[in-house]
């Protein structure tokens, strides 16, 4: 039988291209999620309460891929654009990770996907307990995030306007550093009053499944596999917060958080906006092909679920995740690819 992955039925990807440097990455995460999916094992959330406190809970896979079908009924497809996004921005919005469909073609959910190691490099060396994963995020991640948060309030826009356009209609150039600078914390003043007035709409984005090893050596832990869904909101304050710690620096994080006040402000105004010149110009001399990263000493803060360090899918459920001997078709060379590979017992890298 030919190689595949659990719950994966119908995609955009054939099964072939399931095990790729840059598909694997995200077809095994969506295999693990189908296989908690149907185990009942429900994703930490890591959503933001109106307190501005991060909250660890449970969240079904039902509200993550928004939708009671089945996976077999589900239709997954990768690199793909969210098409009811596109009405907010007059230039193409560009794809994201994952995109749920059912097998009508109907949209149903964007996901970013970011799969990572626990422990990551920076923390591998202390107590398990304050172990973290690094999170990359890329600008199709934050680009979601604001269009997400827009399609939620596309009814009270006329609310967003008044909280942003005091502050932002100053702005003369949005590519001049300085003057971003000199506004960075009414931003995140504006942000704080927009995320506390629209708290209940926040929702599901990222999606971080984490693999667990035994310190920096390439042995899957016996607890191995777990994932966390991190709302638009409380990913925000990943950049927001790190923004205010040094609001004069213009950091990636604080390029971030410019750019997401003045996508909510322009859609809330002009009910479109220019996202990718809203990109291109707000480079800020870093490069632009990622957002920012965040090592797991920041990101342990948020991942506050005794599942960070215990996570729920044991490593023997591996072979009821990877079909048909699909590990075979990876590449040991790759850190990821070398674990699962030698984790399913082959003894050699010869295929």
């Amino acid at each position: 039988m030919e190689p595949s992955l659990y719950g994966i039925e119908h995609s955009n990807r054939a099964k072939k291209d399931f095990w790729g440097k840059n598909q694997f990455n995200s077809t095994f995460p969506v295999a693990l999620a189908c296989y908690m999916r149907d185990k009942g094992i429900k994703p930490v959330y890591i959503s933001l309460s109106p307190d501005f406190e991060i909250i660890n809970s449970e969240i079904p896979f039902d509200e993550v891929f928004k939708t009671t079908l089945p996976n077999k009924d589900l239709n997954f497809c990768f690199e793909s654009k969210f098409e009811p996004y596109q009405a907010f921005s007059r230039e193409d919005i560009g794809g994201i990770d994952l995109v749920v469909k059912d097998t009508l073609d109907n949209f149903l959910m964007p996901l970013e996907i970011k799969l990572t190691v626990l422990p990551d490099n920076g923390t591998s060396k202390l107590k398990e307990t304050h172990w973290g994963s690094e999170l990359v995020i890329r600008p199709a991640t934050t680009k979601y995030a604001a269009l997400g948060m827009v399609q939620s309030i596309q009814e009270r826009l006329e609310e967003a306007r008044e909280i942003f356009e005091p502050v932002c209609s100053d702005i003369q150039h949005w590519s001049n550093k300085h003057e971003i600078a000199d506004k960075t914390l009414v931003l995140i003043s504006a942000l704080n009053a927009f995320e506390k007035a629209f708290i209940g709409i926040q929702k599901p984005l990222l999606m971080q499944p984490i693999w667990k090893t035994k310190g920096k050596s390439p042995d899957l832990d016996d607890n191995a596999f777990d994932i966390f869904v991190w709302s638009d909101f409380a990913l925000s304050r990943l950049f927001i917060e790190s923004a205010r710690g040094n609001p004069s620096n213009i950091s990636r994080a604080t390029r971030s958080t410019a750019r997401l006040a003045r996508i909510l402000y322009e859609i809330s105004t002009q009910r479109k906006t220019n996202i990718y010149q809203i990109y291109t110009e707000m480079a800020f001399e870093h490069q632009t092909d990622k957002e920012f990263a965040m090592n797991g000493g920041i990101t342990r803060n948020y991942m506050k679920s005794p599942r960070r360090l215990k996570p729920a899918v044991r490593k023997d459920c591996l072979s009821e995740i990877i079909l048909n001997g699909g590990e075979k078709e990876l590449s040991p060379e790759r850190r990821f690819d070398q674990t699962v590979y030698f984790a399913l017992g082959n003894k050699s890298t010869n295929k």
